[in-house]
C-alpha cells in the first residue's frame, strides 16, 4: 500500500459537508481484496477489536486494504473521543488506486489518525506488534492539546446552534464569529466589546477595590504592602485573619487565606511576591467562596466553590486518596476537562501541615481534609450551581461591580455565608472581579445543573435573529464565471455594498485589488470573509479549489452555475468525464442556504439536473423562452430569466421585469450570445439577493467590460481600421461561443492567434482548431508558456492536426512566442479585417496589445 497524497478538506466538499482528510491510496493486486489474504482480519481485530467497517464490498468492488485504512482512521479517532462518523472509500479510474476520505474535527488529529491507521494495517499484514493503547493516548493527548477548551468551546457551540459561522484564528482560543463587516471576535471569555482598560483595572486588585468602594459595593478592608514586614504591619492594622495575594494575580495563584500569625503572613508574602512585586493584604471574610458570572447587564450563573479536599476512610493515606480522586475521568491536567486534577505541591503540603497531616497520614473515616485554602477549579476545587438561589440585591451588586470596572463579561468573586441574602445583611463582600472568567464551573458543575452561559455570551454579540452573515454568491461553470462574478459584484456595489470579490486575476475589496494571481480558491474566499469592510461577497469558485480544500464557506445565499458543456481540465485529479465535472461544480448548489437560491442554466442538461440537489429555491435562465425547462418552471410559479423581443425578461407568476438588450452594453445589443447568458445569470443572482429592479437596470447599463474591468473577456481594440478581440478562451466550448459571437461582426478577412494548454486532453486541444479552421481565413499557432508537461512542439502539432480538414483556413503559421505571434497576425491586417487573439499571459498580453491598439467599448 502506498499513500501518495493527503489533503485536508476544510469546508463542504465533493464527498460531504464534513471537514475530512482525503488520501490517494494505491494497493497491490493482492491487497485489492482482503478476503483473499489468509487470517488478515483475525490479526487486524486482535490488534484493534473495536474496528468497524462501514463500507460494504461487492463483486465488482471488493473490500481492499484502502477500505481497511479508512475504517481504521475513523475508528481510532472515535475511540480517542473525537465525534466523527463519516468515511468513504472510492476506487478511481485507475485500477487499485483509491480515494480514502475520513472525517476529522481537528486536522492534526485526523492526519495522525491516518498515520497510525497505516501502521495498524502494516502490522496486521506483517504480523508485527501494534500498541493500540499508546496510539489512542497519542490521539487523545493531541486532541486535548489543540481543541478548543470548555469555555471557548461552549461559546462556539452556542454560535453554531444559532447558525452563526465561525473561524478559529489561532491555535489558541481566538475565534471569529460572522463574516466581513458583521464579524465579532472572542478570545476565551473575552469579546470584541471587552475593554482593554477594563481588563487592566480588573488585574489591579487594589484599584478594583477602590472603584467598587466608591460605588458602594461591599469590599474587604486592606492595602498594598512593600515588603514582608509591611505585610505583617498591615495585618496588625486590620486585626483578625487576613488574605495575602498578588495585586495582579489570576486563577488563585499565590493567594493565602485565613492566616493570622506573623510566620504565616511572612511566608504568604514570599509566595505572593514571587508572582508579583505588588502584594495586597486585606481582611479575611468568613463564609463560602462564590463565583457570580455577569454577562452584559445580567447575572447568568452562580456557583459555590469548594477547595480541593478528600474525605478519610481510615484505610488509605492522603496521597492515596488524592490519587483516587484524580482518577475521575472528569479531571485532567489542564482546562480541557470539566475538572482539574489536584496538585501536590508545597502549598498543599503547608495546608496539610497546618491541619496536622502529611501526605502519608491516614485520616479517620469521615474526616474532611482540605488541600488548599482557595477554591479555584484550576487548583482542583469543585463547584456547586446556586444560580437559582441568588438574592436579587446580591445579583444587582455583582452587576454593579462588573459595570463599575467596565467588563461586559465578568466573573465576580464573593465571600459570604449564603447567596440567599444581601451582602450587607451578612457582612460579606466582593473580593475580586475577573476578566475572561472560566466557564467550566457553570457549564459542568460538580453538583447541580449546567447553565447556558455560552448562549448568553453569544447573545451579547449578536441580537436575536442576527446570524452574523453577509450575502455570499458563489459562481461555478466551465465558461463565463469571471464576467458573471464581476457583473454581480458591480450590481451589489450599485446597491451600496462594499463588495469582496475573488477571481482568476485576484482579490478585490470595494473595487481595489489587494491580491493578484489565481484567487478562485477557498483560501482567498476565507480571507475576504475575514475583511472587516466587506458587507457582500462574490466568489469565482473553480474546480481546483473545491478538490484541494472544499469550499471556503459553509453555505452561500446564491449559487450560480453558468454551464458544463464539454467540460474542461478533464483527466486531472480523477475527474475524467463531464459527469465527474458536474459533480464537482454541483458542490456550491448543494450548499445553498435553505432560504437561498440556485441560478442555473436551463439549456445545459447537467446544470439543470443540479436543481434536485439544491436545499433552497431555483431560478432557471435560457435565451429560449419556450425551452421545456423554462416553460415548466414558470408554469409552476417559480423564477425564470429568458430573452424575448430583444429584452431580458425575469418572470415569476404574473410578475415580469424587462431590461432591453440595447441597455446592456456587455451584450452588444444581444449580438454576443454568451454575454447574454452571463447577463441573465447575473440578473438572476441580483434578483435572488433582493436588489431592486431600478438598481439592477442601472447596474447592467453602467457595467464596462474592457481590458481593465474584465481582462481577457472579449476585450475589443481597433488597430489601423481592423478590429481586434482579445480573449482567454481556452476550451472547445469557449471557442465555439466566441466564433458564434464573431459571426455577427462584419469583417473583410478573419484571422486568429491561438495556443493550447498542455494539461488538456489531446482531443480537447485538437477540437479547438477544428472549430477555428472552419471560421477563420488565417490561423497563427504559437507555443509559449503553456506546455505544462508537454514536450516542445507537441501542442502545436495537436493544434495543426485539428486543422487537417479545415473548410476555411487557407493560411497556417507556426510561431515561437506569444508576443511574436501577435506581431505576426497584426502585420497582415488591413482595414476592415478582424483578428481574434486567444491570449495566454492575460495581463502581459493585454498590456502589449494596449500599446499598439486603441481600446473599444463593448
Amino acid at each position: 500500500m502506498e499513500i501518495s497524497r493527503i489533503r485536508a478538506l476544510r469546508g463542504p466538499n465533493l464527498w460531504s459537508r464534513h471537514t475530512s482528510i482525503e488520501a490517494v491510496v494505491s494497493c497491490s493486486e493482492a491487497a485489492r481484496d482482503m478476503a483473499l489474504i489468509p487470517d488478515f482480519e483475525v490479526r487486524l481485530r486482535a490488534r484493534f477489536p473495536e474496528i468497524e467497517f462501514l463500507d460494504t464490498a461487492t463483486d465488482n468492488h471488493p473490500f481492499s486494504l484502502a477500505h481497511v485504512l479508512g475504517a481504521a482512521a475513523l475508528c481510532l479517532q472515535a475511540r480517542a473521543g473525537c465525534p466523527v462518523t463519516f468515511n468513504r472509500v472510492v476506487e478511481t479510474v485507475e485500477r487499485r488506486t483509491y480515494q480514502v476520505v475520513v472525517e476529522y474535527t481537528e486536522e492534526a488529529v485526523g492526519r495522525l489518525a491516518f498515520e497510525l491507521a497505516e501502521q495498524l494495517c502494516r502490522s496486521a499484514l506483517d504480523d508485527t506488534p501494534f500498541e493500540l493503547a499508546q496510539a489512542l493516548a497519542r490521539l487523545q493527548e493531541l486532541d486535548e492539546d489543540i481543541r478548543l477548551g470548555p469555555s471557548t468551546g461552549a461559546i462556539v457551540q452556542a454560535a453554531v446552534v444559532r447558525g452563526i459561522p465561525y473561524r478559529r484564528l489561532t491555535e489558541g482560543s481566538m475565534v471569529q464569529f460572522g463574516w466581513g463587516s458583521r464579524q465579532r471576535r472572542i478570545q476565551a471569555a473575552e469579546t470584541s466589546h471587552t475593554s482593554a482598560i477594563a481588563e487592566s483595572i480588573a488585574q489591579d486588585k487594589e484599584l478594583t477595590k477602590t472603584l467598587l468602594h466608591a460605588a458602594g459595593v461591599p469590599v474587604p478592608q486592606g492595602r498594598s504592602v512593600s515588603d514582608a514586614e509591611d505585610a505583617w504591619k498591615a495585618a496588625c492594622e486590620i486585626g483578625g485573619p487576613v488574605v495575602v495575594k498578588p495585586r495582579d494575580g489570576n486563577q488563585g495563584k499565590g493567594v493565602a487565606v485565613n492566616i493570622r500569625s506573623r510566620e504565616e503572613v511572612l511566608a504568604a508574602f514570599a509566595v505572593a511576591y514571587a508572582i508579583s512585586e505588588d502584594v495586597i493584604v486585606e481582611r479575611y471574610l468568613s463564609g463560602h467562596d462564590f463565583r457570580l458570572l455577569v454577562v452584559g447587564d445580567q447575572l447568568v450563573a452562580a456557583a459555590r466553590r469548594a477547595p480541593p479536599q478528600v474525605i478519610g476512610d481510615g484505610v488509605h493515606s492522603i496521597g492515596q486518596l488524592i490519587e483516587q480522586v484524580n482518577r475521575d475521568p472528569r479531571r485532567g491536567d489542564g482546562h480541557a476537562t470539566s475538572l482539574t486534577k489536584i496538585r501536590l505541591d508545597d502549598i498543599a503540603r503547608a495546608v496539610l501541615a497546618k491541619q496536622g497531616y502529611a501526605l502519608d497520614s491516614v485520616p479517620p473515616k469521615g474526616a474532611l481534609v482540605v488541600l488548599r485554602n482557595n477554591a479555584n477549579l484550576s487548583t482542583g476545587g469543585t463547584a456547586t450551581d446556586v444560580t437559582e438561589d441568588v438574592h436579587p440585591e446580591l445579583a444587582a451588586r455583582a452587576v454593579e461591580a462588573a459595570q463599575m470596572v467596565g467588563l461586559d463579561i465578568c466573573g465576580v468573586d464573593v465571600v459570604c455565608e449564603t447567596v440567599i441574602k444581601p451582602l450587607e445583611e451578612q457582612g460579606g463582600g466582593i473580593v475580586e472581579v475577573n476578566a475572561a472568567p472560566g466557564l467550566r464551573m457553570h457549564l459542568q458543575p460538580s453538583f447541580g445543573k449546567g447553565r447556558p452561559v455560552g448562549e448568553a455570551i453569544v447573545s451579547t454579540m449578536f441580537a436575536d435573529g442576527d446570524d452574523g452573515r453577509i450575502p455570499v454568491v458563489a459562481v461555478a461553470g466551465t465558461n463565463g464565471k469571471t464576467t458573471t462574478v464581476r457583473l454581480i459584484a458591480h450590481l451589489l456595489s450599485k446597491d451600496d455594498h462594499c463588495v469582496g470579490m475573488t477571481g482568476t486575476d485576484g482579490v478585490y475589496i470595494g473595487g481595489q485589488r489587494i491580491d493578484t494571481g489565481d484567487c478562485s480558491g477557498p483560501r482567498s474566499a476565507r480571507n475576504v470573509l475575514m475583511h472587516p469592510d466587506v458587507d457582500a461577497a462574490v466568489f469565482e469558485t473553480a474546480r481546483g479549489g473545491v478538490l484541494r480544500e472544499g469550499l471556503g464557506f459553509d453555505r452561500c445565499n446564491v449559487a450560480v452555475v453558468t454551464n458544463i458543456g464539454m467540460g474542461d481540465h478533464l483527466g486531472l485529479n480523477f475527474i475524467s468525464t463531464v459527469e465527474d465535472l458536474a459533480v464537482v461544480k454541483r458542490v456550491i448548489v448543494q450548499n445553498v442556504a435553505p432560504d437561498g437560491m440556485a441560478v442555473l442554466n436551463a439549456t445545459d442538461p447537467m446544470v439543470a439536473n443540479m436543481a434536485a440537489a439544491c436545499p433552497g429555491a431555483v431560478t432557471f435562465f435560457a435565451r429560449d423562452s419556450h425551452h421545456p425547462v423554462i416553460a415548466t418552471h414558470r408554469a409552476q410559479g417559480r423564477r425564470v430569466v429568458y430573452v424575448e423581443d430583444d429584452a431580458i425578461v425575469a418572470a415569476q407568476g404574473r410578475d415580469t421585469y424587462r431590461i432591453e438588450l440595447a441597455d446592456i452594453p456587455l451584450t452588444r445589443k444581444g449580438a454576443i450570445g454568451f454575454q447574454v447568458d452571463n447577463a441573465m445569470a447575473a440578473i438572476g443572482a441580483a434578483w435572488a439577493l433582493g436588489i431592486d429592479w431600478q438598481t439592477i437596470r442601472a447596474g447592467v447599463n453602467s457595467f464596462v467590460s474592457d481590458a481593465q474591468s474584465a481582462p481577457g473577456r472579449f476585450n475589443l481594440f481597433s488597430y489601423r481600421g481592423a478590429t481586434l478581440i482579445a480573449d482567454y478562451g481556452h476550451n472547445p466550448d469557449a471557442i465555439d461561443a466566441l466564433v458564434k459571437a464573431i459571426d455577427s461582426m462584419p469583417a473583410r478577412r478573419r484571422s486568429v492567434v491561438i495556443s493550447g494548454a498542455g494539461d488538456r486532453r489531446d482531443v480537447d486541444i485538437r477540437r479547438q482548431t477544428e472549430i477555428l479552421g472552419d471560421a477563420f481565413d488565417e490561423v497563427v499557432l504559437y507555443e509559449d508558456q503553456c506546455q505544462r508537461g508537454r514536450a516542445d512542439g507537441e501542442v502545436v502539432t495537436l493544434l495543426r492536426q485539428g486543422l487537417a480538414n479545415a473548410r476555411r483556413a487557407s493560411s497556417i503559421k507556426e510561431i515561437r512566442g506569444e508576443f511574436k505571434a501577435i506581431d505576426t497576425a497584426l502585420a497582415g491586417l488591413k482595414e476592415g479585417d478582424l483578428c481574434l487573439i486567444l491570449i495566454d499571459q492575460v495581463e502581459e498580453a493585454l498590456a502589449y496589445i494596449g500599446k499598439l491598439a486603441v481600446p473599444q467599448a463593448a
